[in-house]
């Protein structure tokens, strides 16, 4: 598990005989090697925040997924709290600053779901090159019109990726098994090891004014919200499908209709 102090990463070990108060659904197996640990484990999912509160007065330890948000209020209500992790790969629903005013470990699973994600952002990208929404829309409504929805190989295509971690390495790899070119744009990420990659590492305008498809895979931060502007959105090639699987604020939403409806963009994938 990885610890969050103000952005630095530590590796932590939790202690025994432990309550913990799991407010998202987890799977049993889960459940299961918590409690083989001597744990006491109360799960619970779809919790009020006034019943969380009440809850969490005698915890040690807090577990969330994406649905419940872990505001400062709830913070102060776990007098006892030593630990909150979130199971899966983000913390953006947990009040980072405020945990670590009462010293409090908050802790991700970075990775847990890197290939899933990776696979359906390749599921979107598919779709997307062969219009199957909008064919699948069309054969529901009871037409057969084929050559609307010829679509298009995505052999030889430009495949720009907004972030290089773990899940946009994941998706570069199997981008490149179907033929397409991989460019990345990520401040973190040295030349060096895109190059390792195969992948070439360009600015972020470079990257929307080259790209076919365009893969979001950033945090969700103060500095990264609606990064894809209406002035992002106009230096991007025309044409452009996005797919996002990281994080809705990254995207102006009234401005990617905007995009979409004067004709800058064809399609999007959005999770």
């Amino acid at each position: 598990m990885v610890r969050y102090d103000h952005g630095k990463q530590s590796i932590i070990a939790v202690e025994p005989h432990m309550l913990i108060v799991v407010a998202d659904d987890l799977p049993k197996s889960a459940l299961e090697l918590l409690r083989a640990e001597g744990w006491t484990i109360d799960s619970k999912s779809g919790r009020s925040p006034e019943e969380l509160s009440r809850d969490l007065a005698e915890a040690d330890a807090l577990v969330v997924r994406s649905a419940t948000k872990v505001t400062a209020e709830i913070i102060a209500a776990g007098t006892k709290l030593r630990a909150i992790a979130r199971a899966g790969t983000g913390v953006d629903n947990v009040n980072v600053p405020a945990a670590t005013a009462r010293k409090i470990v908050v802790m991700n699973a970075p990775g847990a779901n890197s290939i899933s994600v990776a696979e359906l952002a390749m599921a979107q990208l598919l779709a997307l090159s062969r219009k199957l929404p909008a064919a699948d829309a069309s054969m529901k409504a009871g037409k057969w019109d084929k050559k609307s929805f010829m679509g298009e190989e995505i052999r030889g295509k430009v495949l720009g990726l907004a972030g290089f971690g773990r899940i946009g390495q994941a998706v570069a790899r199997r981008a490149q098994a179907f033929g397409m070119t991989v460019i990345t744009h990520d401040p973190f990420i040295s030349a060096s090891v895109a190059a390792e990659c195969g992948v070439e590492l360009v600015s972020l305008d470079d990257l929307c004014a080259r790209a076919d498809y365009l893969s979001l895979h950033l945090p969700a931060t103060p500095e990264t919200k609606h990064t894809f502007n209406a002035a992002r959105f106009a230096k991007c090639k025309k044409g452009l499908k996005i797919i996002n699987t990281a994080r809705g604020e990254l995207i102006d939403e009234p401005a990617l209709v905007d995009a979409i409806t004067s004709g800058q963009k064809i399609g999007r994938a959005h999770v």
